[in-house]
């Protein structure tokens, strides 16, 4: 497995990655519908993928939660089948289904035979469009949302303390909303609510259809006209304007303890560049830049300084994910020792990251990051819904196919220098919220 490895990733050194992708074909139905199709005919399976251009960070104030809540009441029938009908339908047939919501998106999705694709695209047009909702559902649903808000949430510490230091990164734009809501507001949550949200927002106009595995464009379009072609667009969808940030102009602290902290942590991050369409040249240095300072803590800057040298944590990382369709966070992270405090852990952090910006990029570990990003683009290309899944979501927050196809040589082509530059940029404490998770009475006094 481990030569298999070595040798898919030198052959990535000079393949070029877009072309390891099937044929892909899109199109788009008169009511507007977005069909992308990614052919696969390794095996008799497809992938069917429906994603809303809406999310979270869509809701109107007072509502939150509401597009979850929605993904929820989705699986709740139809004026011609009733509830859980649709899962019941797929699992009989052979396949899996579920669906997610973000911030800027909700999808839902089923892998099938792909002889039941056609099945499958009855189902999900059904609801699309024809989505019933009883009273008495809703409100058991809603029970439902605010039971998972208990388990998920409000009875883990991690999950609080995210929700907290959210809510002080944004101060302006609606990333700084939990996707499940706040409790007060889901308690709030209604028919009306939902079904107006579903009646703006669900609508083929504001759909992406991606279809990817044992499957041909024309079948796909034959299917997708029959099934989605008669659906009536929205004709209100609102423009996709979100109240922006104001400039930040210092630091946020926020230190939230909790008795079921078992193991403190600071976790730091900074507002950053999300992947614009046409210009992904920051997001792709700022992924590197994540990859080389947080990887494989064997390998990575933060492990090799925190965990191994000064072995001052036992966990070190720092994350990115660009696709958004707003700015987004760089975010750095250190669990400490046994005995260390958290200011040690945070002095030891920024220590670490001065370094680097002092010492810059070492050659050798370079290289073998850049044929590590080349080998996950090759194995990507094996996972047709991990395919669907990536070309889904970065149509759905706003980029272009030709944006997607592109990514993988964007990440290729980042120098040392554009990584050091992307560094410089994002890692300023100015435009940062740094985090501390604890249990009460930890230590936390500042040593000398």
């Amino acid at each position: 497995m481990r030569l298999t490895r070595i040798c898919a990733s030198l052959f990535a050194l000079w393949l070029p990655l877009a072309a390891l992708a099937g044929p892909i074909t899109t199109f788009q139905l008169e009511n507007g519908l977005d069909v992308v199709v990614i052919e696969d005919h390794r095996a008799p399976v497809a992938v069917q993928m429906v994603w809303y251009r809406v999310g979270a960070a869509d809701e109107a104030p007072g509502e939150s939660g509401v597009a979850h809540f929605l993904e929820h009441l989705m699986f709740k029938g139809t004026e011609t089948r009733a509830p859980g009908a649709f899962s019941d339908l797929v699992e009989a047939n052979g396949g899996n289904d579920n669906a997610f919501t973000s911030w800027d998106y909700t999808a839902y999705y089923q892998r099938v035979a792909a002889d039941r694709l056609d099945l499958m695209m009855a189902l999900e047009a059904d609801r699309m469009r024809h989505l019933r909702l009883d009273p008495e559902t809703v409100l058991t649903e809603r029970d439902v949302i605010l039971e998972e808000r208990s388990q998920r949430t409000d009875s883990d510490p991690g999950a609080l303390f995210s929700e907290q230091r959210r809510a002080a990164q944004w101060l302006n734009h609606p990333y700084a909303m939990p996707i499940i809501g706040w409790r007060h507001e889901i308690s709030e949550l209604n028919r009306e609510t939902a079904l107006a949200f579903y009646r703006k927002f669900y609508a083929p106009n504001n759909a992406i259809l991606i279809v990817a595995g044992d499957v041909t464009p024309d079948a796909v379009r034959g299917m997708a006209e029959t099934h989605y072609g008669s659906l009536a667009p929205s004709d209100d969808l609102p423009p996709r304007l979100r109240p922006q940030e104001p400039p930040q102009l210092a630091e946020r602290v926020i230190r939230f303890e909790d008795p079921r902290v078992a193991q403190p942590y600071v976790l730091r991050t900074y507002l950053a560049a999300a992947r614009n369409p046409g210009d992904q040249g920051d997001a792709a240095a700022l992924s590197v830049l994540a990859a080389l300072l947080g990887g494989n803590p064997s390998t990575s800057v933060l492990g090799q300084k925190l965990q191994f040298e000064t072995q001052k944590a036992v966990y070190a990382t720092a994350f990115y994910d660009g696709l958004a369709v707003d700015d987004t966070a760089f975010g750095v992270m250190i669990a400490p020792s046994e005995g260390v405090s958290l200011p040690e852990a945070e002095a030891a952090l920024d220590q670490a990251l001065a370094e680097f910006l002092r010492e810059g990029v070492d050659a050798d570990q370079f290289a073998r990051l850049k044929t590590q990003v080349r080998a996950e683009q090759v194995y990507g290309q094996d996972d047709v819904q991990g395919l669907a899944y990536r070309y889904g979501q970065g149509l759905a927050t706003g980029l272009s196919l030709a944006d997607i196809e592109a990514w993988p040589n964007l990440l290729d082509a980042v120098s040392p220098d554009d990584v050091m530059a992307a560094a410089a940029a994002v890692l300023d404490k100015r435009r940062a919220v740094t985090g501390w998770l604890s249990a009460p009475n930890a230590d936390l006094a500042v040593t000398q």
